[in-house]
């Protein structure tokens, strides 16, 4: 359904405000600056953290009657009232076994085939399967031929992933890199973004095939987890990539269970086989998406 070699030669031309814009990026210390905001999320001073709570939630008009607790007197840190749980009832997962669903709420970048192991990014931008998975080419060419679908949270939105198809875990892959905003503006401006950033990959083997669920990390959002990994994933940052393979458990997650959760905001990039559903033409980039809402 994708036009996406269309868009590439349609958009060949990188603003050069988004360049000049996206520029100073490259000076930060953005580890630092992580481990840094790491600290301040996790702050228990009740004058503190409650001050920050009531500023993104009248900032970004945080919907709070859809938290399992509304009260944010309640939440222990910042950190706790960003990942906070939300009402099972205010997100139905689409019914079907052949119908996948949105991991996350959010905002789609990008959406469409994977053409000839090519993702397209945003204007004048694209990048390969291979290098979003760490240079695994096994790996990377169980997805010629088929989908993507990249989107972003926003810090108004609920971080936490879940499940867009039942399937069973079979791997997951720490990969090391920067952490550049994945705001709208940066992902036009900085060439190969979410194959360069920091990220968690994970694979899980489902009735078409394998899928793909890739977190990438952002500035401020150098730490992720997942429900079967004990602790965060990250941080402590390693310059390796490390690999855990699962083919002696049996992990398995419903379509709609929780897999993991962002400690601040960032994107989810999915990734589907040649002979998966797609998507339906119902979405296109720049729509807002709710968890649960079917994409097939």
């Amino acid at each position: 359904m994708s036009n996406t070699n269309q868009k590439q030669t349609q958009d060949s031309k990188v603003s050069k405000k988004d360049f000049w814009l996206t520029l100073p990026q490259y000076c930060l210390p953005q580890h630092s600056l992580s481990r840094l905001m790491h600290k301040i999320c996790r702050c228990q001073k009740p004058w503190f953290k409650n001050r920050i709570i009531s500023t993104i939630i009248k900032q970004y008009q945080v919907d709070m009657s859809e938290a399992v607790q509304p009260d944010i007197s309640h939440y222990k840190h910042f950190n706790a009232f960003f990942t906070r749980r939300i009402k099972i009832d205010s997100r139905p997962i689409a019914y079907g076994s052949d119908v996948l669903v949105s991991p996350v709420d959010g905002c789609i970048s990008q959406l469409g085939s994977i053409d000839e192991g090519r993702i397209f990014q945003a204007k004048g931008h694209d990048y390969s399967t291979l290098e979003l998975l760490g240079g695994d080419q096994q790996l990377a060419a169980q997805f010629d031929g088929g989908q993507f679908a990249t989107i972003y949270l926003s810090p108004r939105d609920y971080h936490r992933i879940h499940m867009p198809i039942s399937g069973k875990l079979t791997r997951m892959r720490y990969v090391p890199g920067k952490l550049f905003s994945v705001n709208p503006l940066t992902v036009r401006g900085v060439p190969r973004l979410f194959a360069r950033n920091e990220r968690v990959i994970t694979i899980f083997q489902t009735d078409f095939g394998p899928i793909a669920l890739i977190l990438v990390g952002a500035i401020f959002v150098g730490s992720m987890e997942t429900v079967w990994h004990e602790g965060e994933i990250t941080p402590p940052y390693t310059k390796d990539i490390l690999d855990w393979h699962y083919t002696d458990t049996h992990i398995r997650l419903n379509k709609g269970e929780e897999m993991g959760r962002f400690n601040m905001g960032s994107t989810v990039v999915l990734l589907l086989p040649a002979d998966a559903p797609t998507w339906t033409e119902e979405w296109k980039a720049e729509m807002k998406i709710k968890l649960g809402q079917a994409l097939t």
